[in-house]
């Protein structure tokens, strides 16, 4: 196997026996298998759209495909295997419906090759195989590493965005033209000949301009389905009685679940990204979803472990289940683990049973609190007194210090990072990241906290809103607020944020704690040439630089 799409990657180059995520050999093969069939599909459905013709299954099926081999989604070799076979399915239908279309139109339909000709084995052993033979370590072989790199960043922005786009869709957001651009991306990425540094990079930016598209989506679907969030005490330590923990980003799941367990004498937590739940009004209405339990994903065997009621994974952020608690988590969606219950159709009834059936709290544990729900919407009904704070002096910079957490060392890089900004100074958070200082008191400057929590990942369009809003107020641009971008990476869904940042212009981004290893050096100088991305050094250093 080679795997290096994740932060955590063996020895920052790329996982070749086991992933350090926990993935074998077999489903990186067959997630590999899966992309590529997503390619054949996508070409046939790229040429059928330009003579108009339209496949909305295959559509979301896309998706879901590229979502499923996300870092810390879906671990089961033998569920990739239905996606393969379905992808090839899906591509025969567009194949069918390409060659009818071009044939009304008096056109010679074109004889496609590689992906488009992929044909699947019958046995999980001989997918593999075929896996293995169109894994990215023969890319690189043939292409190099920097081709290869840059065929990855393309890939990696497609899948993140693909998570996004799925979140939307379900809550029946969706854009056709974001749908054709992942048909035309996946296309190009089979036309190897055309491929250069300057060609791929310019569909990377593309890739961060679609997704902009993707997130104001997803903010819309959220808003208009849960309402606007508002800043929100949220407990943090539990209460006595049964209990549900919630894990992933997944509102539309953790809904359902909701309204399911109301009046069953259960209580629900949420855990990781889940978090920010807690400031929408339509989840709020639910007495019973009554705080927040443990931190990030990197923590969640002991902190699963612990929790005496039953687990339910929503989207990605899936470690290795211990096996003291196989019996009491549950997966869903694209979610996946061997061996792990698998409830579809949102009936969580199993979920619900096996909560009734273990311990629950004993006792309520302290009243602690911290605070959500800092959205656009919600920063923007203070904006006055924020801009009035800045032109008096009161607030000297801003500080935007987020994005993916990881297990990988380096990390208290982000707390001690936040614990230095200057009190004249705000930090704006988003994505787990948070945790590595979200439960800190970080005081407030004239009723302003210093710390304003955004929301998920699937929040990122917030931040930008916001910032776009404060250079607005100052009749500058982004790059030139006394703002500072302290991201920290992990996976597919931050590198497709990274490339809607670098879409719209913003430089001067510090990235980390380790840079992505497909990012090969000659990559890195033309990121640095001509957007001055920089790798954090320490927080005194960056500090320093940053503040004169």
């Amino acid at each position: 196997m080679f795997c290096y799409q994740c932060e955590q990657t063996a020895r920052g180059e790329g996982c070749t026996v086991r992933g350090v995520c926990g993935k074998d050999p077999d489903t990186a093969a067959m997630q590999d298998l899966l992309v590529y069939a997503l390619k054949g599909l996508s070409m046939y459905a790229h040429r059928a759209r330009q003579l108009g013709v339209k496949d909305h299954e295959a559509d979301v099926f896309v998706l879901e495909g590229l979502f499923a081999t996300l870092t810390n989604v879906n671990f089961d070799a033998e569920r990739f295997r239905d996606l393969v076979f379905t992808a090839s399915e899906l591509r025969e239908k567009a194949r069918a419906e390409y060659e009818k279309a071009a044939q009304h139109a008096g056109r010679a339909a074109e004889s496609l090759a590689g992906p488009a000709a992929f044909e699947p084995a019958d046995s999980l052993a001989d997918l593999v195989d075929q896996g293995e033979a169109v894994s990215i370590a023969q890319r690189k072989l043939r292409l190099g590493d920097d081709i290869t790199g840059l065929q990855e960043l393309l890939t990696y922005g497609l899948k993140g965005m693909a998570a996004y786009a799925y979140h939307a869709q379900i809550l029946g957001f969706e854009d056709d033209a974001v749908y054709a651009f992942f048909h035309e991306a996946l296309d190009h990425l089979t036309r190897e000949e055309t491929h250069t540094a300057d060609a791929l990079l310019a569909w990377c930016l593309r890739c961060g301009e679609v997704n902009l598209r993707v997130m104001e989506m997803l903010d819309a679907a959220h808003v208009s389905h849960f309402g606007d969030p508002e800043p929100t005490e949220v407990r943090v330590e539990p209460v006595k009685g049964k209990a549900i923990l919630v894990s992933g980003h997944d509102l539309a799941d953790l809904e359902a679940l909701l309204q399911q367990t109301e009046g069953k004498g259960v209580n629900v937590y949420t855990h990781g990204e889940m978090l920010p739940a807690h400031a929408y009004p339509g989840l709020k209405t639910y007495k019973h979803l009554v705080g927040n339990y443990g931190s990030a994903w990197q923590l969640q065997r002991k902190e699963f472990e612990a929790f005496p009621g039953a687990i339910l994974m929503t989207t990605n952020c899936l470690q290795a289940p211990a096996e003291s608690y196989t019996a009491r988590i549950f997966t869903t969606s694209v979610v996946g683990w061997p061996g792990v219950k698998h409830v579809t159709e949102r009936n969580f009834a199993p979920v619900i049973d096996a909560a009734l059936a273990a311990e629950g709290f004993k006792e309520d544990g302290p009243d602690k609190r911290i605070l959500v729900g800092f959205g656009h919407a919600a920063v923007m009904n203070a904006a006055e007194h924020v801009i009035n704070l800045v032109k008096g002096g009161k607030i000297k910079h801003f500080f935007l210090i987020g994005g993916c957490d990881g297990a990988k060392p380096g990390r208290s890089y982000y707390t001690d990072f936040a614990e230095a900004v200057p009190k004249d100074s705000v930090i704006l958070t988003l994505a787990c990241g948070k945790y590595r200082f979200n439960k800190l008191d970080f005081g407030e400057i004239d009723g302003i906290p210093r710390l304003l929590d955004i929301g998920q990942c699937n929040d990122a369009y917030s931040a930008i809103q916001i910032a776009l809003a404060l250079a607005d107020a100052f009749q500058t641009d982004v790059n030139s607020l006394p703002l500072s971008l302290i991201i920290s990476w992990f996976e597919q869904k931050a590198v497709v944020i990274l490339l809607t940042l670098l879409h719209l212009g913003i430089r001067n981004i510090r990235l980390g704690p380790s840079l992505p290893a497909f990012v090969t050096p000659a990559t890195l100088q033309i990121l640095v040439d001509r957007f001055n991305i920089m790798p954090v050094t320490t927080p005194e250093k960056d500090l320093a630089a940053i503040l004169g």
